[in-house]
C-alpha cells in the first residue's frame, strides 16, 4: 500500500466532534470521598462498571478514526501520482503525434476502403446489434457498467491485427463469423458470472451479460461463443529468440525428400500482431495470448504464396493451409471451394508500427507501461475509498453505541448524596 513519508500525524476531521467520557459523569474523587463516608461499595461498583465499557468504546472510536486518517491520506498519495502519470501520458501522445503528423505516409481517399482500423472493426461488430460482442463493446463505452465485464478480455476481433488487408481477409474468413465473434474470458467464474440459469434451467435474462444489455438498451438474443483461457491446452515448445512479439518456433513443414515446400511463408499463428497491452498478459499459469487464444484458434495452420503451391505441399499439411490468392484447406483432407465470402468483420491492419523508427517504437511502449500503471493506481484509490468508507461507518455506529450508552447509564452516574463541605471556623456537633 503507498503510504507518505515524514507525514505530520493529524486528528482526522471526523474525530474533531467532542466525544462524551463516561468520566465526566462522576464527581471527582468520588472513591474516595465514598469511603471516607460509608457509601456503599456497590454503589460505586456500579458506577465502574459503567465509566469501563465507556472508555472501551471510546478507545475504539479513536482508532477508527486513525483508520480514517491513514485511508485520506493513502488517497490522497494515490491522486497525486495517478495525477502524475495523467501527465506524463499525455506528454507521450504529444510526442507520438508530432512523430505521425510529420513523418507518416500520406493515405490517399482511394486506399481508406482496403485498411481496416480498430475502431472499424469495432463499428462493424456493433452493427450485429444483439450479439454477445457488440454488448460487450457498448458495456466498454459505458464505465459505470463496464466493472461487472472484468474477467473479459475482449472480442477475438480486437485481440490481434497483421499488416496486409487481403491477410485479415483470409484469416477472417477461414475462422468464420462465430469465432471472430466470440468473448474471450481469463476464468471459468468470469464465464459463470455472465450467464446465469434458473431453477429449470432456462436463462435469467435479468442478470448476467442479458441484464447488463438490457439495462444499456441493447438486450443480447440467441447463442454466443465464450473462450475460456485457462480451459486451453497451450502450445508447449520454444519461442523464438530475441523476437519482441514472442513468435512460436514451429518447425517448417517438410516434404518426404526433407526440403521445405515452395511457396511457404510461414504459419498464421505468428503473422497476429498483438499489442503490448496484450503481448505481455499471461495467465495464472504464464501463458500469453498467443500461446493460448491464437494457438488454439489456428493451431499449425500454414500461409502459402499461390494455391498451386499449397496443393503441392499436402503431404505435408495437417492442421490446414490457406494461400494468399485465395485456397483454403479446413483441414487435412478438407477442401474450401469457391468465390471468397464476405465477411464485414476482420481482424484490424497494424499501423505500421513495426516500421517506425526504435525511437518512435520505445515511446509508445512507454507510454502504455504508463497506462497501464494508471489502472492498477486507479483500482489501488477504489480499494482505499471502500476501506474509508467501511471505517467512517464503522465509527457512526460505534459513536451512536456511545452515546445510546450514556444516555441509559445517567440516572447512575450520582448513586450516593453529595457531601456537605463544613464552613471554616465551625465544628462538626457531636451527637448527643
Amino acid at each position: 500500500m503507498y503510504s507518505s513519508s515524514q507525514q505530520t500525524p493529524i486528528r482526522p476531521a471526523v474525530l474533531s466532534v467532542q466525544v462524551p467520557s463516561a468520566m465526566n459523569y462522576v464527581a471527582p474523587n468520588a472513591a474516595s470521598n465514598a469511603a471516607n463516608h460509608g457509601v456503599d461499595n456497590g454503589a460505586f461498583s456500579q458506577t465502574e462498571a459503567i465509566v469501563h465499557p465507556s472508555k472501551k468504546i471510546e478507545n475504539d472510536m479513536l482508532l477508527l478514526g486513525k483508520k480514517i486518517k491513514q485511508h485520506e491520506d493513502n488517497i490522497k498519495f494515490l491522486r497525486t501520482h495517478k495525477n502524475t502519470l495523467d501527465d506524463q501520458i499525455t506528454d507521450k501522445q504529444v510526442t507520438l503525434g508530432k512523430y505521425h503528423s510529420s513523418s507518416a505516409p500520406k493515405i490517399e481517399d482511394g486506399d481508406l476502403p482496403h485498411l481496416q482500423s480498430e475502431e472499424a472493426t469495432i463499428g462493424n461488430i456493433m452493427k450485429h446489434e444483439k450479439s454477445a460482442a457488440a454488448v460487450f463493446c457498448q458495456l466498454k463505452r459505458h464505465r459505470n457498467q463496464a466493472a461487472h465485464i472484468k474477467d473479459v478480455l475482449g472480442v477475438v476481433a480486437t485481440l490481434g491485427k497483421v499488416n496486409d488487408d487481403n491477410l485479415s481477409w483470409l484469416l477472417s474468413e477461414y475462422l468464420g463469423l462465430d469465432n471472430l465473434m466470440s468473448l474471450v474470458c481469463i476464468t471459468y467464474d468470469g464465464i459463470k458470472a455472465l450467464v446465469t440459469y434458473d431453477k429449470d434451467g432456462s436463462i435469467n435474462k435479468s442478470s448476467g451479460l442479458y441484464g447488463l444489455g438490457t439495462a444499456i438498451g441493447q438486450p443480447l438474443e440467441g447463442r454466443f461463443n465464450i473462450i475460456c483461457l485457462e480451459n486451453l491446452r497451450p502450445y508447449v515448445g520454444e519461442f523464438m529468440p530475441n523476437d519482441p512479439q514472442k513468435r512460436l518456433d514451429l518447425f517448417k513443414p517438410r516434404l518426404p525428400n526433407g526440403e521445405t515446400p515452395a511457396g511457404f511463408i510461414g504459419f498464421a499463428v505468428n503473422m497476429i500482431h498483438i499489442d503490448d497491452t496484450n503481448l505481455f498478459y499471461l495467465t495464472n499459469d504464464g501463458n500469453g495470448l498467443r500461446e493460448t487464444l491464437f494457438y488454439t484458434l489456428f493451431s499449425r495452420l500454414q500461409v502459402y504464396k499461390t494455391r498451386a503451391e499449397m496443393i503441392q505441399a499436402l503431404p505435408c499439411i495437417f492442421d490446414g493451409a490457406i494461400s494468399l490468392d485465395g485456397g483454403m484447406i479446413k483441414g487435412n483432407g478438407v477442401f474450401s471451394l469457391g468465390t471468397r465470402e464476405e465477411i464485414d468483420v476482420k481482424f484490424p491492419i497494424t499501423s505500421g508500427v513495426s516500421y517506425a523508427p526504435e525511437a518512435c517504437i520505445e515511446v509508445e511502449k512507454e507510454m502504455k507501461e504508463l497506462k497501464w500503471r494508471r489502472e492498477r493506481m486507479m483500482e489501488d484509490i477504489q480499494r482505499e475509498e471502500a476501506l474509508l468508507s467501511h471505517a467512517k461507518y464503522n465509527f457512526e455506529v460505534k459513536k451512536q453505541e456511545f452515546l445510546g450508552f450514556m444516555a441509559q447509564s445517567s440516572p447512575y452516574t450520582m448513586p450516593y448524596p453529595p457531601v456537605q463541605a463544613t464552613p471554616k471556623g465551625r465544628s462538626t456537633p457531636t451527637p448527643r
